[in-house]
């Protein structure tokens, strides 16, 4: 699988300029996730219709008031009147409980659905996608776009349809009343839908400015919040709060920008609208005097024109809503288009579990998608045999790191092969090879739960007895047991409330649960202080028994005990033997020995 470094460049392009949508109808993307619901979709747009028509009714209600009531001075007809538009009020609050709870409960299971779908994609993508686009970005999509889909879905979409059908309806019935009204209320039309056209534009860019600024403001303060021992250590709070000052600012200024485009849409719109409906109280009102309509059909053609006026005012408002619906959606669905790049086999998968643990790496050349130009390995060979161990040494940036994230296939190689009891690894399902191995890397990652919660992540099925036995054999029982409430001891964010040594010890119970074929060892003892390191070692010993070993090491005693070393420099491998042979034989390896005798003295 070749692959030139300008088209590792291009692709990552590709990742960092997402395909963008102009126009609203990237709301239709939408409709999959609404379609499972039209049951609910068809009750509600019933009830809505039902809400409408009763509404038109008012003005009927409102005719017989001035015509019968009024002007027939007869207190009968006012008191059948007044019970006519009681009647249908009581119709219309019955109809608006349903569309409303009908409406929103669609809003909540929309943005619930869509959340959880962007969720699982996201934790299906190539780790190259999260060196383009930020955790607190993506997070912001998760959260922030998908509780604004939830209002619009929830409210503005039931808000539009229903000044839509309100419109429709009382235009109809303002052309029933009296036509020569309805065109001059009609003549505003088009001067109502200019600002639409125009200001629509300008909320729609506006509106993902707003939230991308929001995503980029959410992203600094995780960053200084997740670092913030750091950040106070170098009392860098007052730097810190000018920055993040900034980033609130910029936003602030953006959504105000866009504050003020809607309201001039919203603030235009009524003007039209409520200046034609005053021409026509000027005409109608000339016309009544002069006995060509009667008072009661002025009423209901003013109380069908607010309608259309007021349905027109809403509409404008909600089209900005959309607008901002649209920019949030793109958001979301510039994410879920993202396809992963590691993918199971097309033809039938090869089973990991009925290979022998041994892997090999045969002439394997890599770049980084982030880093085109420059090669993390360069046509490296090498093999680690079942049940033996091959500790990896060299200095920083040798590659030695990469070797473990393409054996995961985190990434595949541009050229050269990795493979498994010979098969490569690219004909077995990505799931099941990552189920042979277990990585305990350097700084392991702890989640925000209890002890069991963490060690079981290793095998979600293992049982409590199991989680314990495993603890025990990572030396890690004995402190377990005196943290507050045991096993059942909440360890907080990344594991914050233990010691580096803990933390690791932690991680290696996960690893014995797993019981993989295959173990990999990213510098787990290199941070450690001697007491911790001499548990770890022991818990690692038990760990290591009758598996396939990679270590990436830089203490003595990590590397002497190994089968194999392979020394790396540069994304080449510069020789390989025991540690014996290699003193005698590698300069590099000589030099690597030394200083770790300078820092032991």
């Amino acid at each position: 699988m070749q692959s030139s470094a300008s088209e590792l460049s291009a692709h990552q392009e590709t990742v960092n300029k997402p395909k963008t949508t102009k126009r609203l109808s990237i709301l239709l993307e939408l409709t999959r996730f609404i379609r499972p619901y039209k049951g609910t979709v068809i009750a509600a747009v019933i009830a809505l219709i039902f809400t409408a028509s009763v509404m038109l009714a008012v003005g009927q209600g409102v005719r017989l008031l001035i015509d019968e009531g009024f002007a027939q001075q007869s207190y009968e007809q006012l008191r059948q009147a007044i019970f006519f538009i009681f009647g249908v009020t009581i119709l219309i609050a019955t109809g608006t409980f349903f569309r409303f709870y009908l409406v929103s409960w669609l809003g909540e299971r929309v943005s619930a659905d869509i959340r959880l779908a962007v969720f699982n994609h996201v934790i299906t993508l190539h780790p190259s996608y999260f060196e383009a686009n930020g955790s607190g970005d993506i997070m912001s999509r998760i959260t922030t776009d998908t509780t604004l889909l939830q209002s619009i879905i929830g409210s503005s979409f039931s808000m539009a349809m229903r000044s839509a059908l309100m419109f429709v309806g009382a235009l109809v019935m303002l052309f029933a009343t009296n036509i020569k009204l309805t065109l001059i209320v009609m003549a505003s039309v088009p001067f109502v839908l200019l600002p639409l056209l125009i200001y629509g534009r300008k909320v729609k860019a506006l509106s993902r400015k707003s939230q991308d600024s929001m995503a980029d403001v959410g992203s600094y303060a995780g960053e200084a919040i997740e670092h913030i021992k750091t950040v106070q250590s170098y009392t860098r709070e007052p730097e810190e709060r000018r920055s993040f000052s900034n980033e609130v600012e910029k936003a602030f200024l953006i959504g105000k920008n866009r504050i003020q485009q809607r309201a001039i849409l919203i603030a235009g719109v009524i003007i039209i609208v409520f200046s034609a409906i005053t021409g026509m109280l000027w005409v109608g009102g000339s016309d009544v005097i002069s006995g060509q309509m009667t008072g009661g059909d002025l009423g209901a053609f003013v109380f069908y024109a607010i309608l259309v006026g007021t349905s027109l005012a809403t509409i404008s408002e909600v089209f900005g809503q959309l607008q901002q619906a649209a920019g949030a959606t793109e958001r979301l669905v510039e994410i879920l288009q993202v396809q992963p790049h590691i993918t199971p086999p097309t033809n039938t998968a090869v089973s990991a579990s009925t290979l022998t643990a041994e892997v090999a790496f045969d002439n394997v050349t890599f770049h980084y998608p982030s880093r085109p130009n420059q090669a993390a390995t360069k046509a490296l060979s090498l093999k680690a045999e079942q049940g033996k161990v091959l500790a990896l040494v060299g200095p920083s940036g040798a590659g030695k790191t990469t070797l473990f994230e393409l054996l995961l296939r985190f990434y595949d190689p541009q050229s050269g092969t990795i493979t498994l009891g010979g098969v490569d690894i690219r004909q077995i399902d990505p799931d099941d090879l990552r189920q042979q191995m277990a990585l305990v890397p350097q700084q392991p990652a702890l989640f925000s739960h209890d002890v069991y919660h963490n060690i079981r992540y290793g095998n979600p099925r293992a049982t409590d007895e199991e989680v314990i036995e495993a603890a025990k054999k990572a030396h890690a029982h004995e402190f377990i047991m005196k943290l507050p409430d045991g096993y059942k001891s909440f360890l907080g964010a990344k594991g914050v409330r233990l010691s580096g040594g803990q933390r690791q010890r932690i991680a290696i119970a996960r690893a014995i649960l797993k019981d993989p074929k295959i173990l990999l060892l990213d510098e787990a003892t290199s941070a450690l202080d001697s007491e911790s390191e001499h548990h770890v070692q022991q818990a690692l010993q038990t760990l290591m028994q009758g598996r396939t070993t990679l270590i990436i090491a830089h203490r003595l005693s990590t590397i002497q005990h190994a089968d194999k070393i392979a020394v790396l420099d540069q994304g080449k491998l510069i020789d390989s033997g025991s540690h014996s042979s290699l003193i005698a034989s590698s300069e590099l390896y000589q030099r690597l020995v030394e200083l770790q005798f300078k820092q032991l003295q």
